[in-house]
């Protein structure tokens, strides 16, 4: 793979091709990584939304989501990723555990 200030030049089509091939494999492979992840995150509703419950807190943490968007905020301006669509991704994360520890709560009363 190339360093991303690379400036890459193709001596035929075939190297094209091949980089194209190789980067694409590599992307299916990080979505792979990248949704092992996300049900891994998405897991550990159960283990949050029973503490929570225990301990008399809301599902809805502000300061926990301050402190998040904090340090993907630096975390974007260190690596030059784009601060609106990593702020969008990390929201759908927080409503995807959010709803799931609602519904872990909801089956814990419901029985």
């Amino acid at each position: 793979m190339s360093d991303e200030n690379e400036v890459i030049s193709f001596n035929n089509k075939e190297d094209a091709e091949n980089l194209l091939k190789e980067s694409r494999n590599r992307i299916d492979e990080i979505d792979n990584e990248l949704f092992d992840l996300i049900c891994q995150r998405t897991s550990l509703a159960k283990d949050i939304a029973l503490a929570k419950e225990y301990l008399g807190l809301p599902i809805y943490d502000k300061s926990r989501e301050d402190a998040i968007h904090a340090k993907i905020e630096k975390l974007s301006d260190e690596n030059d990723i784009d601060i609106e669509i990593i702020n969008q991704i990390v929201d759908m994360l927080t409503i995807l555990s959010k709803n799931e520890q609602k519904e872990i709560l909801r089956r814990n009363v419901d029985g």
